[in-house]
Formats: C-alpha cells, sequence, structure tokens
C-alpha cells in the first residue's frame, strides 16, 4: 500500500497488516521478519509511520473501554480519534487536557508524539494527563506502565514515535467544562519583540497562539496576531446559547479536491495573503466555538493539497527561552531572505516542565513553518537547522521529514537513555520507521 503522512512527502510502497484486537498484534509481531511500526490515522507529517518491511494500522483498534464521571478518566484503545472523544464526551461536558489542532489524530499517536497544544505553558504536554498505557513489546508480553509503574518504559514511550512499541490502549484523565465556546482576545502586533512581550504579559491565559508573518522583513519582522483563549462559563454566554451550552454549533466544510497548481502559494501570492491577513484582523474580545478556536483547519477536508502535487514539509522548532528571542529573529529573517513562502507560521510559548524522554516540548517558544517542497527547500532547512542547533533548541518529530542525524542527536539529550530503554525491553530491533533509521542510522 502507498502510504504518506500529512504532508504527502516522502511516500512509501508499504507493507500492512490491519490491526483488530490485541491477539492480532501479537501475531503481527510474532510473525515479523523485519522491523515493523504502528500507523494510526497518518497524521505525522512526514516519514515517522511509515515502515516498508511493515506497518501496523490500528485504526480499527477504535472501542471505548471504561469512563469515570467522577474523575474523567477515559480509558480507550489507542486507535479511537480524538474526533470521537470530542463528539461523545463535550456533549457531556468534558474535555481534553491538551488537544493538537486537528480533531483527526488518533489516541495512540498523540502519546507517540507526546502533542502539545495552545496551553501548554499552564498543562504541559499531552503525556502528563496519561494515567497509564498498555504497551506490547517485541516478544508479545503487554506491560502497564504509568508514571508510577515501568516509568522508564513509560518515559520513553511517551514522544518515542512507536519505537518502543505497539500501544494497545491507555487511559487519559479528561478535564470538566460547562461550554462548548471559548472567550477569545485578539491583539495584532507589529513585530517580533511585540508579539513576545504579549506572550509574555498574557501567562494567565489559559490558551495562547500567534499566526506570524513569515515573509515580513525590517522593522515588520515578525509582525503577528495573537489569540488568547479560555473556556467559558454558561454565565459568559448570551442567553440564546445558555439553553444548550454545550452544543457545538455545525460549520460548513470545504473540501481541495485535486492538488493545487504550485503558483497558488507562489512567495508573491503568500506575501500577498500575509499583508492582508494581518490588516484585516480585528482586536477585541468576543466568544467562539470550539472548533473555530482549536480546530480552524479542519474545516477544509484535505487542505494539504494546497501545498501541490510535490507535498509540502513542515519546520516546527522550540529555543530555549533565553535564547528564543535572537533565534526567533535569525529563523525569520532567512526565511524571509529565502523567498521560499511560509502560508502557514505559527508561534507559541511553551512552558517548564519534563516530559518523556523524545518529547519536544521545552521551556521557550515554537515556531512551525511550512514550505511547499521544492529544489530549494532542503537547502533552506540545513540553514534553519542550524540556527536551531545554535541556539540550543531541537526539532519535533511528529512535523519532520528531513531533519539529519546530527540535528537529532543534538536536540535530545536524553536519547542515550531511550536507546537502553529500547534495548532492555528488546525493542530496537522489532520497531523501527523510515524516519528512525534516517536520524538513529
Amino acid at each position: 500500500m502507498i502510504l504518506g503522512g500529512w504532508g504527502r512527502y516522502p511516500v512509501a510502497d508499504c507493507r500492512v497488516a490491519d490491526l483488530r484486537d490485541e491477539t492480532g498484534a501479537r501475531d503481527a509481531v510474532l510473525r515479523a521478519s523485519a522491523t515493523l511500526i504502528a500507523r494510526g490515522q497518518g497524521r505525522s507529517y512526514g516519514d515517522a509511520a511509515l515502515n516498508p518491511a511493515g506497518t501496523l494500522l490500528t485504526r480499527r483498534l477504535n472501542r471505548f473501554l471504561a469512563f469515570d464521571p467522577q474523575t474523567g478518566d477515559l480509558t480507550c484503545e489507542s486507535g479511537v480519534l480524538l474526533d470521537d472523544i470530542l463528539s461523545v464526551f463535550v456533549r457531556r461536558g468534558w474535555f481534553p487536557p491538551v488537544t493538537p489542532g486537528t480533531r483527526q489524530v488518533s489516541l495512540g499517536g498523540m502519546i507517540a508524539a507526546d502533542v502539545h497544544g495552545k496551553n501548554h505553558h499552564q498543562a504541559g504536554p499531552f503525556c502528563r494527563h496519561i494515567r497509564a498505557l498498555d504497551l506490547m513489546l517485541a516478544d508479545g508480553r503487554v506491560v502497564t506502565c504509568s508514571p508510577d509503574q515501568e516509568p522508564g518504559l513509560f518515559r520513553a514511550t511517551c514522544g518515542g514515535m512507536g519505537l518502543t512499541g505497539i500501544i494497545l490502549r491507555a487511559t487519559v484523565r479528561l478535564m470538566p467544562i460547562e461550554t462548548a465556546w471559548i472567550r477569545q482576545r485578539v491583539i495584532r502586533c507589529a513585530s517580533l519583540s511585540e508579539v513576545m512581550a504579549a506572550f509574555a504579559a498574557a501567562g494567565d491565559a489559559p490558551y495562547s497562539v500567534a499566526w506570524i508573518d513569515g515573509l515580513s522583513g525590517g522593522g515588520a519582522l515578525g509582525r503577528s496576531v495573537l489569540f488568547l483563549g479560555a473556556h467559558a462559563l454558561r454565565q459568559d454566554l448570551p442567553p440564546s446559547l445558555r439553553q444548550d451550552p454545550l452544543r457545538v454549533p455545525e460549520r460548513r466544510r470545504l473540501s481541495v479536491p485535486v492538488p493545487l497548481p504550485g503558483a497558488v502559494l507562489s512567495p508573491p501570492v503568500v506575501r500577498l495573503f500575509n499583508g492582508v491577513y494581518f490588516r484585516r484582523a480585528q482586536e477585541g474580545t468576543g466568544l467562539v466555538d470550539l472548533d473555530s478556536f482549536f480546530y480552524p483547519l479542519d474545516a477544509v477536508r484535505h487542505w494539504n493539497r494546497i501545498y501541490g502535487r510535490r507535498g509540502f514539509v513542515q519546520f516546527q522548532c522550540v529555543l530555549p527561552l533565553a535564547a528564543s528571542a535572537e533565534g526567533l529573529a535569525r529563523l525569520l529573517a532567512v526565511t524571509a531572505a529565502a523567498g521560499l513562502g511560509s502560508f502557514l507560521s505559527v508561534l507559541k510559548l511553551f512552558g517548564p516542565g519534563p516530559g518523556g524522554m523524545l518529547s519536544f516540548p521545552m521551556e521557550g517558544y515554537t515556531l512551525a513553518l511550512d514550505f511547499p517542497l521544492s529544489a530549494a527547500v532542503p537547502g533552506l532547512l540545513r540553514q534553519l537547522e542550524a540556527i536551531v542547533c545554535d541556539h540550543g533548541g531541537r526539532l519535533y518529530l511528529a512535523k519532520d521529514a528531513l531533519m539529519t542525524p546530527q540535528t537529532f542527536r543534538s536536540g535530545y539529550p536524553e536519547l542515550p537513555g531511550f536507546l537502553a530503554e529500547c534495548d532492555r525491553v528488546g525493542a530496537t530491533g522489532c520497531f523501527s520507521s523510515l524516519q528512525s533509521q534516517r536520524v538513529m542510522p
């Protein structure tokens, strides 16, 4: 089967097995003659869920198993989608404590990437809220691990990109909400220094994220639109919404039926769009529904096709807080000078706190830049990688397609401990992906 990531680059002809239950997973592991990797919804952007020798599809491991309304603890199989969780539990007054920017991800994928959201500065990464998970090892045994039980294996699995085994089930603690609405504040910031000051001043806001202009230069370098949010209480809603405060309004969904021509996202077009978007951003406060705040791109099916037939790559890095101002300025200046046009550029502030051994976040700023794939893009990414390494940062494995082994080793100081844990449980010769083969040759 021809498979790819969300960036549609690279693609690979993979031998697949469709897992339906624990027995099927065990059979696939014990009969394997080469290494394997589990794949959920395929929303990692590059090659993290691709293995031509064996890719195990977990989408049929999709059952809810238990829910405790006293604690919010939800137990389900790893192929359950965030979309399923939201569809069932928002109406009941529950919401995930951390959510990425799409509903179309599996629970297992969220754990494997230890995803983050707009509230990392307060809530940390997703796996901070995992109570326990069941992991199938290379010998077919199933081990329950948690922060207290098999803690080393737990930390290796959280953010470990599926390299420790197959995540079968997990328990996550949801948080209560009163409404399906967000109190949002929009702030326009004319420069990088201005938006960083606004982030710092808004530390009490539960959610924060900024769209950032990746092509502006000079005094406008890093001009941004900052979005702050907090879950609305029932009393915050107008009378017309208080009757059914947990109803998420349906929204019209568009679709990109085929890959668009490359000229659609040419640098002049992106520069024009960025200027218009910044000028038309309406400052102020108001109410927006959960989908509009957290998952705006889900309103466009197959939005990844806008980048054309060759696909796109995303460069997402995080820089330590002390090095962020200088490092971000250099990254944006090099990107603007290259003129390759980053259509979707996002800036977020991460807070402190430990994650998994290969978890992406650290205290500081994370910048995400999308580039339509072209012959010039790999060279630009090498320049950007060098800047990240010079400033003590790292790249996000869930978004990566081209990172070098040197950049990977530089950014992940707990790699030796991770590899030791994989060796301890026998995962090293059993689980791998095209990504792991590239960055850990």
